[in-house]
């Protein structure tokens, strides 16, 4: 009998109207707007505040392979997994972006019975959230280049806009064009170019903010670029924040679905946690804080980037602390960490475990450097071994480490059971809860710290344009701000080939962006690109909708 696709598990799912959702997590009918049966927005106007919030559990992960680690699987079964214990849990997610989805990873909504659903809907236009986004920051591109046609009167340089159009696909035929051409009528010829819709600080911004107030100051605040005399020019300047607010002004509200097993879920924004930081939006997991004891959320890619940026830059902006990590780990990561080939991943293969588990032992180490315990999850694979497995279980123990052997894939909640009540003991344990850096020190420092201490590198090195780029951004004074590292998800350095736990290597960082809106500095690095391509043979290939409408091939 052929295995049951996560698509086909989901359709033959039953899901309960959304208004029984709300009702069970306590949010009362008047902040409830239904999009249609199973979706909804949460009017956060009308939560009542509690005194008592509830307690962050992250769910992170060791750096991620072509084989797959299903940290966002976990997140849900884990959530689902609280739900069977009779806890008051919420689960709070990111939501996919289309140019991925189409990309190489399909859709992004869990996996097998761990799920959230509508799948569908959430993984192609959901409530129309990364339109808004691209909307409010194409308008912005159509304000400036307006601003200029009508005779700049902020005399923008218009050789140093920073600000550039997004498309919420991958299109790497977008990263360089030119505007403008052909004629008075036309506008200003100027260079621009496109970053995907996730990568934007739009996006940021909407993940950061905490009210509407919130959002339409940080609009206002956002630098798109410079005068001739190199003077920020802001959203301000152009009298638009308020514009750009009204686009958003719906997709600010956290969307309401569920899982599989009818756990309530908040599913809101959608940053890339290796261009951007990685977490789904303050307000959906705060709103999430004030309804159920439980939040279980997680952060993009390995803890050297989502997670370290959840600490240091979310729940910093956010003023909460995470209360637990779970590092999702699988067989099949580490011994490619360990130099097997994607394609014999199904052979018995201790010894590469063994020399993978280097990587697993970083991230472990990473989450332990911000006074925090971690907990393993490690999920299972059907070809994983009895020896492969014990290997892991007996190295968890030798290093102090709790594990729990995870199937919230084949089992949903009840294969999170010994992963639920690990988390519940870590906890109630008393933790020494300590950020990275202070905001104080410089952009240098803090860069530094993140380099030596999380990735395991030896030094920063930077390009002279970074270096000119420092020292324009001491002198506006945006040397406070927390640093959003943009680098390969692939490796702890800058170089996706270097698997495993390199050590002594150098980072560099060629050029710096100043998100003013989105309070944070990104560091680019290495090769990273804020517009990614489509590969040779996309998931798009594999996609279809039935003479009835229904999407065929989103994994």
């Amino acid at each position: 009998m052929a295995q049951l696709s996560d698509l086909d598990i989901a359709n033959q799912s039953t899901l309960q109207p959304i208004n029984e959702i709300a009702k069970a997590a306590g949010i009362p009918e008047s902040a409830l707007e239904p999009y249609g049966h199973y979706k909804a927005k949460i009017d956060i106007n009308q939560i009542k505040g509690n005194d008592k919030k509830g307690k962050v559990v992250l769910v992170t992960a060791m750096s991620p392979t072509p084989a797959g680690e299903g940290k966002s699987t976990v997140t849900v079964g884990l959530s689902d997994a609280f739900h069977a214990l009779k806890k008051n849990v919420m689960v709070a997610l990111r939501e996919p972006a289309l140019g991925p989805t189409f990309g190489i990873k399909g859709g992004a909504t869990g996996g097998g019975y761990a799920q959230v659903l509508p799948m569908e809907d959430i993984n192609l236009h959901f409530n129309g959230d990364f339109h808004a986004i691209t909307t409010a920051n194409n308008a912005l591109s159509a304000f400036i280049d307006n601003h200029i046609h009508q005779g700049n009167a902020l005399g923008i340089d218009q050789r140093r806009i920073e600000w550039k159009r997004v498309l919420d696909m991958n299109d790497r035929a977008l990263r360089s064009v030119v505007v403008g051409l052909g004629g008075p009528t036309k506008g200003v010829p100027r260079e621009d170019g496109f970053n995907i819709t996730v990568a934007s600080e739009i996006m940021a911004i909407l993940c950061l903010a905490t009210d509407i107030k919130d959002l339409k100051e940080r609009f206002a605040r956002i630098t798109i670029g410079y005068t001739r005399d190199r003077k920020p020019v802001t959203v301000a300047d152009l009298e638009v924040q308020g514009a750009l607010a009204m686009i958003m002004k719906d997709a600010i509200k956290p969307n309401l679905v569920q899982s599989i097993e009818g756990t309530p879920a908040l599913v809101h924004g959608g940053p890339f946690a290796n261009i951007a930081h990685g977490c789904n939006s303050v307000l959906a997991t705060q709103t999430a804080r004030e309804l159920a004891d439980i939040v279980v959320t997680e952060a993009g890619f390995g803890s050297d980037l989502g997670a370290e940026k959840f600490i240091d830059i979310k729940s910093r902006a956010a003023d909460f602390e995470p209360s637990a990590v779970v590092v999702v780990a699988t067989i099949r990561a580490l011994k490619m960490h360990g130099g097997v080939a994607k394609d014999d991943l199904k052979e018995e293969n201790v010894e590469a475990v063994k020399k993978g588990i280097v990587n697993l032992e970083r991230h472990v180490d990473n989450v332990r450097k911000y006074g925090l315990e971690p907990v393993i999850a490690l999920n299972a694979f059907v070809h994983d071994t009895d020896a492969e497995t014990e290997f892991v279980k007996e190295w968890a123990k030798e290093h102090g480490v709790r594990l729990a052997l995870t199937e919230v894939w084949e089992k949903g909640g009840q294969g999170g059971i010994d992963l639920a009540n690990q988390v519940l003991e870590v906890i109630d344990q008393p933790q020494e809860f300590k950020r990275l850096y202070d905001l104080d020190l410089s952009i240098e420092e803090k860069i530094e710290k993140i380099v030596t201490e999380i990735y395991g590198g030896k030094s920063v090195s930077f390009s002279s344009k970074a270096k000119k780029q420092l020292q324009r951004f001491k002198e506006n004074g945006w040397d406070n701000y927390p640093v959003c590292m943009a680098k390969t998800q692939y490796s702890f350095s800058d170089d996706a080939s270097q698997l495993g736990a390199p050590e002594d290597f150098e980072i560099t960082i060629r050029e710096l962006e100043a998100k003013t809106g989105a309070g944070f500095i990104v560091a680019l690095t290495g090769a990273i690109m804020t517009m990614p391509g489509l590969p040779k043979k996309p998931a798009a290939l594999n996609m279809d909708v039935t003479d009835d409408g229904h999407a065929v091939g989103l994994f």
